[in-house]
């Protein structure tokens, strides 16, 4: 085979490099004769994943490139519990985390930076460094100079190696529950010194190129994985043609585009005047055009150098097509360019012209190129024999450049998200109590969310005194709240108000509200606490930028219709009551005496604090309702109020609501609420009193009000006014 053939000689005559170019001109000679399949190059890789075998070659790369690849170093998984719950009536439930610490090997040429890193096809790292999961990072570039890394160092010891001269990343304690608690299949994005062009010599070292001081058209990255150097030569040549030339300097390697500066003419022919017809003898046209690579597989860098396929401009021969695939990173429009291009020198059988000179320009020698006198197009030397009569050159005829106007489709990429970290925002509360909830616990509650979606959630702490307690953690859901961007007015919270609105604005643009009927109203939805009172709403209207209308209110439920009565101000905290809320009933909260909690999200620089507000709400009994009084005959006054129980707030029909508190107790007053003349203690919704009683107060005391609050378990409700005394 030519193959073997010329590698022998090449080594002979230029060593390694010239063995490995004599391969790569063997193996053009074997496609010359043997031909070639429909699909030439290294294949590109589809799905390539990080690996950790030993002995697999680290890839050289060039610009920018997105790349898998090898675990160099790992420690075993790392385990952590958290236990939370435990409260009356509750169970204890304890939760497994898992985290990772290791190394991946990325270039074994330096690098200038690492951008963004994927794991299984999702963003670990944005464009701007942000980690999108818990964890610490680590960039080694690949200097001669790289100091050990610590970690490494710590578990190693002594025989630490620095891998210098070997670009490489380290991931400390990398939180592994998005990923299956498992290391996750992770390809990086890198840079070079020169991110946006590569150059025939940085890939072929030791060889003199005449075209250093311009990169190979439209590649704007390269990797080579290793294996002999006529295989990259080999797919450099399929689709930038390649020649090589023996100098003084030693062998030399060059392309036929990217031609720069004046291209010199050569002199006159030498008459032969034993030709009959020299120009005829002289020139000679292929006869076949071979096969032309009129489809490029790439990396496309605007599909986040997944692989893509560009086709040449123009009918295929015979209907048939060539794949050729380069490891190469190429906008489409690019590589479109790149196809046709080849297309293009294919479609331009290959003219071969013997010029003999008497007088050659020193200048001009093998891989030349060059113009003819009175001649279109130009020409490359390519073989320079000394005769008696002259020097004889060998040319061959270079492709008119393709002028081509129509660019690449990428087609529509679907990248994943790279939104940026966005600190916590955070509400805590008490609110009214719910059927579900334990009675005897304070319902309390956290709207824990952030600007961004990004936002992975964050750990709950309670604040005692100068340390921290956990609670426990939020989950990666955000709560929906906001705050009022108008006053809310009072309302008597008597009856469905269709006509009422709320202006809202909500702590992120991509949070939504919805609408609901009167039969979703009656089962709870759409609740919103409002300060300390509890509203329903009937529909949504998106205003855009976070801005919401709310519109069709009920007000004061749940036992709230006392703070329904007064001014909500703008500002004040809106917060959507849902599954959404992070539950600190039964956390250690209610322990402490804390009435601070802090919340530390991936995204903020330190903790965020918040007070809990409405204490004492979820606790204190709902004000008694339908006040009656009637006067008897013998001059007795029955007066008689409805009970209400917490967490009962639907009022089910004809149906008495439960005892929620230890026993039933109220007091009525008479006077003013804050200081009262006199006080009645009574076990029962009612209290009577006969006409000796009435005169002994009004003589005693005068005219004066009313008024009765149950007395619960932990807390007084508020006073319902019953009659007046005159």
């Amino acid at each position: 085979m030519a193959t073997l053939l010329l590698t022998a000689v090449g080594t002979a005559i230029g060593g390694p490099l010239g063995g490995a170019i004599g391969a790569f001109v063997g193996q053009q000679a074997d496609r010359a004769i043997f031909g070639a399949g429909s699909r030439e190059g290294p294949r590109l890789k589809e799905l390539s994943v990080t690996t950790s075998t030993y002995g697999q070659p680290i890839a050289r790369n060039f610009g920018r490139m997105r790349v898998a690849g090898s675990v160099i170093w790992a420690t075993d998984l790392a385990e952590s519990t958290s236990t939370q719950g435990g409260g009356k009536g509750q169970p204890k439930t304890t939760t497994y985390s898992y985290s990772a610490s290791f190394a991946v090997a990325l270039s074994s040429t330096p690098i200038r930076r690492v951008g963004r890193i994927w794991a299984d096809g999702n963003l670990l790292r944005g464009t701007n460094g942000d980690l999108k999961t818990e964890g610490q990072f680590r960039a080694y570039l690949g200097n001669g100079d790289a100091s050990v890394d610590p970690l490494i160092s710590a578990d190693k010891g002594a025989a630490t190696p620095a891998f210098r001269d070997c670009a490489y990343v380290v991931f400390e304690d990398l939180q592994l529950a998005d990923f299956g608690n498992r290391i996750p299949a992770l390809t990086f994005e890198i840079f070079t010194e020169r991110d946006t062009e590569v150059f025939l010599k940085q890939l072929v070292p030791g060889a003199a190129d005449t075209s250093q001081a311009t990169p190979l058209e439209h590649t704007r990255g390269f990797s080579d994985e290793g294996g002999p150097l006529s295989g990259i030569l080999t797919a450099i040549d399929r689709v930038f043609p390649l020649s090589c030339s023996t100098t003084r300097e030693g062998l030399r390697l060059f392309t036929d585009i990217n031609l720069q500066g004046s291209i010199p003419t050569l002199p006159e022919q030498v008459s032969d005047k034993s030709s009959e017809d020299a120009d005829q003898r002289h020139r000679n046209r292929a006869e076949s055009v071979g096969r032309e690579p009129l489809a490029l597989r790439y990396y496309d860098e605007e599909r986040d150098y997944q692989p893509g396929v560009q086709r040449a401009i123009g009918m295929r021969p015979n209907g048939r097509e060539l794949m050729v695939d380069l490891p190469a990173t190429m906008t489409a429009s690019g590589a479109k360019a790149v196809a046709s291009e080849n297309a293009n020198r294919a479609r331009w059988l290959h003219e071969n012209v013997t010029w003999r000179v008497g007088v050659l320009d020193p200048e001009i020698q093998p891989g030349t190129v060059v113009r003819l006198p009175e001649s279109p197009g130009i020409w490359r030397v390519t073989t320079w024999e000394w005769h008696d009569r002259g020097i004889e050159l060998g040319l061959e005829r270079l492709a008119p450049q393709a002028t081509s106007g129509l660019g690449g489709d990428t087609g529509v990429p679907t990248p994943p998200p790279d939104l940026a970290l966005s600190p916590t925002q955070m509400q805590v509360f008490e609110a009214p109590l719910d059927d579900i909830s334990n009675p005897s616990s304070r319902v309390i509650l956290a709207a824990v969310s952030s600007a961004s979606a990004a936002w992975k959630g964050a750990a709950l702490y309670a604040e005692q005194g100068a340390s921290l307690l956990p609670l426990g953690s939020t989950g990666s859901v955000r709560s929906i709240f906001g705050f009022l961007s108008q006053p809310l007015e009072g309302s008597a919270a008597l009856v469905f108000e269709p006509n009422a609105t709320i202006e809202l604005q909500l702590v992120a643009d991509d949070l939504g509200l919805s609408d609901t009927d009167f039969a979703g109203l009656a089962s709870g939805k759409n609740r919103l606490l409002i300060g300390a009172e509890v509203v329903q709403f009937q529909t949504a209207q998106a205003l855009g930028g976070g801005a919401w209308r709310l519109q069709g209110l009920l007000r004061g439920r749940a036992g709230t219709e006392e703070h329904a009565q007064r001014v909500h101000s703008a500002q004040t905290p809106a917060i959507l009551l849902d599954a959404h809320l992070t539950d600190l009933s039964q956390s250690a909260l209610q322990g402490t005496g804390s009435q601070r909690v802090a919340a530390i999200g991936s995204g903020d620089a330190e903790a965020v604090y918040a007070s809990v507000d409405n204490v004492g709400l979820s606790r204190r009994p709902p004000t008694p309702v339908h006040p009656r009084t009637t006067l008897h005959p013998d001059g007795s006054l029955e007066m008689c109020w409805t009970r209400r129980a917490r967490g009962q707030w639907r009022w089910d029909h004809e149906s008495e609501v439960p005892l929620v508190e230890e026993s039933e107790r109220y007091v009525v007053g008479y006077g003013a609420v804050g200081s009262p003349y006199s006080i009645f203690s009574v076990s029962a919704p009612q209290l009577t009193l006969q006409e000796t009683e009435i005169s002994q107060l009004l003589s005693a005391i005068g005219a004066a009000d009313f008024w009765v609050r149950q007395i619960g378990t932990y807390s007084q409700s508020n006073a319902l006014f019953l009659t007046r005394l005159n």
